[in-house]
């Protein structure tokens, strides 16, 4: 069986939850502040996986403006009962602090493409919900529940409920049916049912632990009954790289099964890969693969676990040119998928294509959580360029459109066509590096005034954690613009938060603001992200090993 090298999802997609159906997989990850709202990934060989949606798309099923960075749409789970395609997720609305604000949703659709229904909202005692299927009918919610007194845990376990479809909500008592081990932090549920050796049914629940950065983990645990009592797993954790920290996949955890038609096991989970010594993370958390088997205890093993191996034999075979290919972005036919904005569910007053040109209106700024015209798509190589050309005429210094290679609000980088307040056009490097949390902007280099028509031809280079900006006018070559910048701080562990409280990973987009609040446009031709080799490619994996 041939081999692929994780991560399966590169870049930001995190909290995978794999299904199959016939012969196609799906896997859905978390997206949560970038609408629309979780991506489905399809493959039909475990190797080679394309998005073919997101399926939470308009104003009744999110609207994220003002949920603050690496809140929004938190680990949804998707199901299928033999008749519809289900889909539970979180839109997390606050996250610091004591109390976490985190509402459950469930919607469904007929196909995976759509379209999928209004949501039925189902809690809001924590977050990472999943729906199970049992074979009698009954379909179950679970959910990790928080508990802001810390008594005893934040993390006060896993929640059980019956949903009811016809009556679309959740129905009867509700039972705490897990706490989890002396990791803490027990999150991230899934139910399976399965018969043992004795031919008799064993419920088996994994979640995962130890929060999402180094110490996370897969925990497992089984009962004969549903709501309980759950034995965890002799080994306890049947994935994790928290007492490895050489592997090359770290922060390992939060994890879902699927089982292949000819009965194979495999183990999808988040993990994440440094890139620095300061372990920085500049992917984000991405979406990896194991093979795994049932033993004659009737418990799961992740082969050659708990450790994740970085190569792992699936039934295909990955296109890497595919995976390498320049990917040059036009208008004509709408905003490619690849794209997603921020927060808002009302796009006609972020971006219009109709032109055939990518036309951002002006909005707030580039730190604004709740309406700012900023369209990205995911860094998924160590090292890459980008480039586009704007064209586009400001009237001062509140009004700026131009190229970013962004993280959240304390972690950007943006090169702006804007104008002094004389009116005359300039290019202005912009960076929060270090800002947080001060909030203040640094500015890398000294504007450059350009004349006020023409458009500006914008393209950043990305090498490892270098990063360089260049700018040239029409018919003339390239040049750089500012010092070479350090790109590792597009990144959870520089995301300005806690520990464990950055979730998202690094972009790269366009944007235009107007703090003069009158939207001017601006026009953008194309967008090129064309991957790069290097040896940080492999993130010096040799010499980890």
């Amino acid at each position: 069986m041939p081999q692929i090298t994780n991560p399966i999802l590169p870049g930001f997609n995190p909290d995978p939850s794999i299904l199959r159906v016939g012969d196609d997989y799906y896997i859905a990850t978390s997206t949560f502040e970038w609408f629309p709202g979780v991506q489905i990934h399809h493959s039909k060989d475990l190797a080679n996986w394309e998005l073919i949606t997101r399926p939470l798309n308009r104003k009744t099923q999110l609207d994220m403006r003002g949920d603050p960075d690496s809140c929004g749409v938190w680990a949804p789970c998707l199901t299928h009962d033999g008749e519809k395609f289900w889909l539970v997720y979180t839109d997390v609305k606050r996250k610091d602090g004591s109390f976490k604000d985190a509402h459950n949703y469930i919607v469904w659709a007929e196909n995976i493409e759509g379209p999928w229904s209004d949501p039925i909202y189902a809690n809001s005692s924590g977050f990472d919900p999943s729906l199970f299927h049992d074979d009698d009918g009954k379909k179950w919610f679970v959910n990790m529940t928080w508990d802001h007194r810390r008594r005893p845990l934040l993390f006060a376990g896993i929640a059980l409920q019956q949903f009811d479809p016809e009556l679309g909500k959740l129905v009867g008592p509700i039972k705490n049916i897990y706490q989890g081990t002396d990791l803490e932090l027990v999150e991230g549920p899934h139910l399976y049912k399965r018969n043992g050796k004795d031919g008799k049914p064993w419920y088996y629940l994994l979640t995962a632990e130890g929060g999402t950065a180094y110490d996370h983990a897969c925990t497992f645990a089984r009962s004969r009954n549903i709501d309980g009592p759950y034995e965890t797993h002799p080994d306890k954790y049947i994935l994790t790289s928290k007492d490895a920290p050489l592997a090359a996949i770290q922060r390992a955890g939060h994890g879902d099964l699927v089982e292949t038609p000819d009965g194979k096991t495999y183990l999808v989970h988040l993990g994440g890969r440094p890139t620095t010594q300061e372990r920085r993370c500049v992917l984000g958390r991405e979406t990896s693969i194991q093979e795994a088997y049932w033993g004659d205890d009737d418990w799961i093993h992740v082969k050659h676990g708990p450790v994740p191996s970085l190569h792992v034999e699936v039934p295909g075979t990955r296109d890497e040119a595919k995976y390498w290919s320049e990917q040059r972005y036009t208008f004509e036919n709408g905003l490619p998928l690849d794209f997603q904005w921020l927060r808002t569910p009302e796009t006609e007053r972020i971006f219009s294509t109709q032109e055939g040109k990518l036309r951002l209106f002006g909005r707030e700024s580039i730190g604004s959580w709740f309406e700012q015209s900023l369209v990205a798509r995911r860094q998924t190589h160590f090292s890459y360029d980008a480039e586009t050309i704007v064209d586009f005429k400001p009237t001062d210094e509140r009004t700026m459109a131009g190229l970013t290679a962004y993280y959240s609000r304390y972690n950007f980088f943006y090169l702006a066509v804007t104008a002094h307040s004389d009116g005359q056009r300039e290019l202005l490097l912009m960076s929060s590096e270090v800002s947080w949390p001060d909030g203040n902007m640094r500015f890398p280099a000294a504007p450059v005034q350009i004349p006020n028509e023409g458009k500006v031809r914008l393209a950043l280079t990305i090498r490892g954690r270098n990063l360089q900006f260049f700018y040239a006018l029409e018919g003339q070559e390239l040049q750089p613009i500012g010092p070479v910048l350090d790109a590792s701080i597009l990144s959870d562990e520089c995301g300005g938060h806690q520990a464990h409280g950055s979730f998202t990973g690094a972009f790269v987009g366009v944007a235009a603001h107007d703090l003069n609040g009158t939207a001017s446009p601006a026009d953008f031709d194309y967008f090129v992200y064309r991957p790069q080799h290097d040896p940080s490619d492999r993130y010096e994996i040799d010499s980890l090993q």
